[in-house]
């Protein structure tokens, strides 16, 4: 396979975003990866945050949550799954606005990062507000400093309820909080003792959060005694717990692993992300210097690394919109496909996140992969049934959700892709839509899936016939 400057750059925009636009192909294609880089690098450096709930006075916000709290205490059973019901629409509001901003190719490289955050710091939460200021923490903090991120995902309310932490008492320990952030978001599993988990417990009693979302350290409830972890010996807090661990090149080790393993390859190459350690832990945890580092890399864009990672439902989702300009004019169906694939925002399978890799595919999420441009670029009658798991209102959305309503300017997307000649379109539409060249045979069942077409109506089938094949599903 010859990687030009083109399949480079395709290959930057997909894996440190969601894709690029014609536009951008052609803008870029070619010139050196390290242009676009540059244009990904610059345009990601505002966070934007995203908000469904109003700022409001934090006295007003008191108000209205002890309100609601009290209201439920005498509530009847109905009308706390109204209450509940409220909020998981306004977080529904918020999935539906993240979506869209990773769409409209704003800030790329950021959203791309928060989502792969997102998922690291797996946490769910019900209130709309706190599930709002966590996800814009993230998104704040994506490509800063480590050490800056993970010690406001740690202060973060619904994370400390999330884990447990509200209940970690000086006298009773709870070493959940504790356990996680050491197995799941620094050291990895292993690389920690038992002790380590009941002496950092014992440093995280007090954190908790008020009802205005916000962090709240009781001291009386910490305890203030001496306590040894990872080998250190004094009278630490949560705070010192997290330097020591940040201290511990472990850290550095096991974000990398799984940085690489998310943006360059399933199979880590250790030689590689040892020297990604050792960058990442030198620079004190700079996030946007390691992945400038990463993507500028030769490595990065060694055939073995292109169209091999199968994307999550999120990318998919958004990779459509971004190729083909997709305006989904109901968020009901946006949820609708996130459903059906298994990745729903805000709402992750358990405190390890997503599994990610193979563990997207089985024989109903591939069908239904395989099956959504037709459903979309067709606005076909959706013939397949979501689960209920009560995580978002599934029974409603089944009855709401039976076409997609996708609005696609099938004539701007014309402009890019017009010319004449028939093996020239597929040609151009597969090096723009797919990570790898078409074999003959697909190529012959495309031309005879578009035989006799012409105008808009080739480039819908065209299209349609090459997103549905499964290496649409590679990135």
């Amino acid at each position: 396979m010859k990687i030009d400057n083109q399949i480079k750059v395709e290959h930057l925009f997909m894996r440190a975003g969601f894709g690029a636009t014609p536009a951008q192909v052609k803008e870029f294609g070619k010139k050196s990866p390290d242009k676009a880089l540059k244009f990904l690098l610059s345009n990601s450096e505002k966070a934007i945050p995203l908000l469904v709930v109003e700022n409001e006075d934090k006295e007003v916000i008191r108000k209205k949550a002890l309100k609601t709290l009290l209201e439920l205490k005498g509530a009847s059973e109905n009308e706390i799954k109204e209450k509940l019901k409220e909020a998981r629409e306004k977080i529904a509001e918020l999935n539906y606005l993240w979506i869209n901003r990773m769409a409209s190719g704003e800030g790329m490289l950021r959203e791309k990062m928060t989502l792969f955050w997102h998922g690291h710091f797996a946490c769910r939460g019900r209130r709309p507000l706190t599930v709002q200021i966590q996800h814009n923490v993230i998104r704040e903090n994506a490509l800063g400093k480590f050490g800056d991120l993970l010690l406001a995902v740690s202060k973060d309310p619904d994370m400390l309820q999330f884990l447990n932490n509200q209940q970690n008492k000086k006298n009773s320990p709870n070493e959940n909080f504790a356990r996680e952030v050491m197995e799941l978001f620094t050291l990895g599993r292993g690389n920690y003792t038992e002790n380590d988990v009941k002496e950092a417990a014992r440093a995280f009693t007090g954190w908790t959060s008020n009802l205005q979302g916000e962090f709240v350290f009781r001291p009386n409830q910490h305890d203030n005694g001496q306590k040894t972890f990872q080998g250190k010996t004094g009278n630490f807090n949560g705070e010192d717990i997290l330097k020591i661990i940040l201290q511990n090149p472990q850290t550095a080790t096991f974000i990398c692993t799984k940085i690489y393993r998310y943006f360059v390859n399933e199979n880590a190459d250790n030689q590689l992300v040892d020297k990604m350690a050792k960058r990442f832990h030198s620079t004190d945890y700079d996030i946007a210097d390691l992945m400038e580092y990463v993507f500028k890399s030769d490595w990065f864009y060694n055939p073995e690394n292109i169209g091999t990672r199968i994307k999550s439902p999120v990318e998919l989702l958004v990779g459509l919109q971004r190729n083909f300009g997709i305006d989904f004019q109901q968020r009901q169906a946006v949820l609708f496909i996130q459903k059906s694939l298994g990745q729903v925002l805000f709402y992750p399978p358990n405190v390890a996140g997503w599994s990610g890799g193979k563990n997207w595919i089985d024989s109903s999420t591939l069908m239904t992969r395989m099956k959504l441009p037709e459903i979309i670029f067709k606005d076909s009658e959706i013939n397949f049934k979501l689960k209920d798991d009560g995580d978002v209102n599934t029974e409603n959305l089944s009855k709401k959700v039976n076409r997609m309503q996708a609005a696609i300017n099938w004539s701007a997307f014309q402009n890019e892709f017009s010319e004449e000649d028939v093996p020239t379109i597929i040609e151009k539409l597969s090096s723009y839509l797919l990570p790898r060249p078409l074999s003959l045979q697909q190529k012959a069942f495309i031309q005879q899936k578009i035989d006799g077409k012409s105008g808009i109506e080739l480039l819908k089938m065209a299209s349609q016939s090459i997103t549905s094949l499964p290496e649409y599903q590679l990135c």
